[in-house]
């Protein structure tokens, strides 16, 4: 009881369920420029991942892993890439062309979709513009990932019917199957996060987890999300829906080139953006643990003044005139 009144009295009191993070100085097109950043910076991380997990899984079979193309074999990702653009696209005969084209779009592009609601810091500068590190955010931004993963399962239940083959058949629904019931436990599990923080909004809960991290109060529906997470991405030991034994590639058997490459990297951003997920609603989101964001009060009297009106300025000095709270905290960090 004395660890759930801790966690209460670590929620702030007005809480409300709108957003904390303030996009009224974010213009359309730097929204676009932070998706093209957000998207390079998924396909990097994929290209270092992949390269990590193959030289990781070559170390403990005994043998070096991708060594060749590049330093350390760090291009050996990239040219498999380019080698699957190369690759002969084969369209089977028996396959419905338009939705055997749709279902890895989708499923590639809902991976990406989903790590938009991901805050990745408090406010930054960016073109004379202070803006959010976050490419959106809504009342519901975490119910809006659970729902782009159930847009997501769409694309491989496309992909075995689409195909035209018993086989991807087969392994489209067991893969679905699998991919549903799983997200069931997933959001059951984040049911005790949107209560200890009031509201749903990302910004809104790592804001909450200042005072204290939800992973401590709400530990048991960490594990659970924890364990659905990797059975939602499908890696081991959650991997029953590829089969190679019996299905050999599962959904994606008769699809090759560009088009089995959308879905190997929507496998691999998915886990980014689980992971983030993770992050944000257990682990404080890009707070450190002992350290928490100046209070509007602290920068008030750092700067002299209550932070009222509109627009926000914030001079060499760093006296926040006439700004708001997300802007006199960056104030007071910057002057301290």
């Amino acid at each position: 009881m004395s660890l759930l009144a801790t966690a209460a009295q670590a929620v702030p009191a007005a809480v409300t369920d709108n957003p904390s993070a303030d996009f009224s100085d974010t213009p359309w097109w730097l929204s676009l420029v932070k998706a093209v950043l957000l998207f390079v910076y998924l396909l990097l991380s994929t290209l270092l991942v992949i390269w990590f997990e193959r030289r990781v899984i070559g170390r403990m079979q005994q043998r070096p892993g991708p060594n060749r193309t590049g330093k350390f074999g760090l291009l050996q990702t990239l040219a498999d890439g380019v080698k699957l653009a190369l690759k002969e696209d084969v369209v089977p005969r028996n396959a419905d062309k338009i939705m055997f084209w749709l279902a890895p779009a989708l499923a590639g592009a809902m991976a990406f979709v989903s790590f938009a609601i991901i805050p990745l810091s408090n406010g930054v500068w960016m073109f004379g513009h202070f803006t959010p590190l976050q490419l959106t955010d809504t009342p519901i931004a975490a119910l809006l990932v659970l729902a782009v993963a159930g847009v997501g399962a769409y694309g491989i239940v496309l992909a075995g019917w689409s195909s035209g083959s018993t086989y991807p058949l087969l392994g489209g629904l067991r893969s679905s199957a699998q991919v549903i019931s799983y997200e069931i436990a997933m959001g059951l599990a984040l049911v005790a996060v949107f209560l200890y923080a009031g509201s749903m909004s990302t910004s809104q809960i790592v804001t909450a987890q200042k005072g204290l991290w939800f992973i401590i109060p709400a530990f048991f529906s960490f594990v659970v999300y924890v364990i659905t997470m990797v059975g939602e991405t499908n890696r081991l030991p959650f991997d029953l829906a590829e089969g190679e034994g019996e299905l050999t590639g599962g959904f994606h058997t008769e699809y090759s080139s560009l088009k089995f490459a959308m879905f190997f990297l929507g496998e691999y951003v998915n886990m980014f953006t689980v992971s983030a997920l993770a992050t944000t609603l257990f682990l404080g989101g890009w707070q450190a643990p002992p350290a928490s964001p100046p209070s509007v009060t602290a920068c008030s009297t750092a700067a002299g003044g209550a932070c009222s009106g509109s627009p926000p300025s914030c001079g060499p000095s760093c006296s926040c005139s006439c700004g708001c709270a997300v802007r006199c905290r960056a104030c007071a960090t910057t002057s301290s």
